[in-house]
């Protein structure tokens, strides 16, 4: 996943958006933003456990 922070000029003021591919989340301060991308890639590289499927026994 590509995921890219950059600042947008609105007339309201500035914005700080986060790019996930296709989608985009604005944030009002930099430091928002940031925290977001940390927390965002924390959990995508955290291990996850897929459930087992039991399997029924023919008979």
């Amino acid at each position: 996943m590509k995921i890219l922070v950059r600042t947008l000029s609105t007339p309201q003021g500035p914005l700080w958006q986060v790019r996930l591919d296709q989608h985009a989340v604005s944030f009002r301060t930099e430091a928002q933003a940031r925290e977001f991308v940390s927390t965002l890639q924390a959990r995508l590289n955290a291990p996850h456990h897929l459930p087992h499927t039991q399997q029924r026994a023919a008979g």
